[in-house]
This record gives C-alpha cells, structure tokens and sequence, in this order.
C-alpha cells in the first residue's frame, strides 16, 4: 500500500485550511492505526498555525477512516506538509495505510460532504454541496442548543466575570466543540435533510 502526498494547495488562500484525507487500513491494524494517529497529532501540534485535527469512520470495523487537519493559512500548512516529521510519520505507516483522497477546504461548507476524489483517476466527482438554506438549518440546530448550555453553564461557574472575557471563554469553549465534534456528527445523521439523493443511494 502507498501513502502518497497530499496535493498543494493551488493559488492564494486566506484564513484557515482544512484538509480532508481518505485513508483505508486493514481492520486486524486498528490499533496501530490509532497509536499512528495520535502520533500525527503530536507532531504537527508543534508547527505554528496548526488547529487541531480528527477522524471518522463510516462504521465499527471499516477500512475507510476520514481525516482532517486544520491551519491557520496556506503558508502553515505548506509548512507542516513540506516538513521532515511528516514525512517520517508518513513513512512510520508505509506498506499498512493506503491513501486514496485529498480535498483542501476553507469555508462552512466543508461540514456538508465528504472527502472529494482528487487522486483516484476514473471516480465520479461529489455532487455539490447542499443549498445554503439548509446549511443554514443544520447549522442553527446546532449552534442553538451548545450556545443555550454553554451559557448556561457560565452564568453558574464565572457569573460575575465582566462581559467581554465571559463571552472569550464561551467562544473559546463552543468553537472546537462546534467544528469537531457536533457539526460532523450532526452533519452525519441530517443527510437524508442535506443530500436526500446521496442518502438514499447508501
């Protein structure tokens, strides 16, 4: 198995890139596959501009494992993925990781659909993403409730903070909660919502 290189980011991009990362691995390797994951994350924690990085799978016991990593800018980023570490982390996994799909993303709309093919020759290219009123939708229905309990939970742990470090702190707390780890899963379960079509050819 191969882990080729993720394409360069093409033409100047401001604010953050995420990057969306297909990898396939046998399931007797799960464990490995953990260990080298969380390996990755050390490593790149230590370039400036790194976000924060995750991974999902379609199902207990798939091949597929989906990932993302996030900087600041495309200048980060270059930095990590032209780096030394990366290629001795890529390397760490040669022969037992197999990567099929890369796709640079920068706005809210790479929430809404899976990795897209950027290197696997003959595949049919994702559909587009959903329109923006249903984004807008799935986006409120989360943001609704993690904003009501998150200030909620501050108006009993730090009630007398003055406004504008209060709200630093709910932010700081929703944002990551927000991109990692409630968009995704809820962007999972609203596909018969988001990509009727998509959904029902599962």
């Amino acid at each position: 198995m191969s882990t080729p290189s993720a394409a360069p980011v093409t033409g100047p991009v401001a604010g953050p890139v995420t990057v969306a990362v297909t990898r396939h691995v046998a399931p007797d390797h799960e464990a490995e596959m953990h260990a080298w994951l969380q390996a990755g994350d050390s490593l790149a924690q230590r370039f400036p501009g790194f976000l924060g990085s995750g991974w999902v799978r379609p199902s207990p016991g798939s091949t597929e494992w989906h990932m993302l990593y996030r900087f600041a800018d495309a200048a980060s980023l270059e930095a990590w993925e032209s780096s030394p570490q990366r290629r001795w982390w890529l390397d760490a996994a040669a022969g037992k990781v197999e990567q099929s799909r890369v796709e640079r993303r920068t706005g809210i709309e790479g929430w809404f659909d899976e990795p897209a093919s950027t290197e696997v020759a003959g595949e049919q290219p994702p559909p587009p993403a959903p329109p923006r009123w249903k984004q807008m939708v799935v986006i409120f229905l989360v943001f609704f409730p993690l904003s009501l309990c998150t200030n909620w939970a501050a108006s009993h742990l730090i009630p007398d903070w003055p406004l504008v470090p209060r709200v630093l702190v709910i932010i700081s707390v929703m944002t990551p909660l927000m991109t990692y780890v409630f968009m995704p899963w809820a962007t999972r379960k609203m596909q018969w919502f988001l990509q009727p079509e998509r959904d029902s050819q599962r």
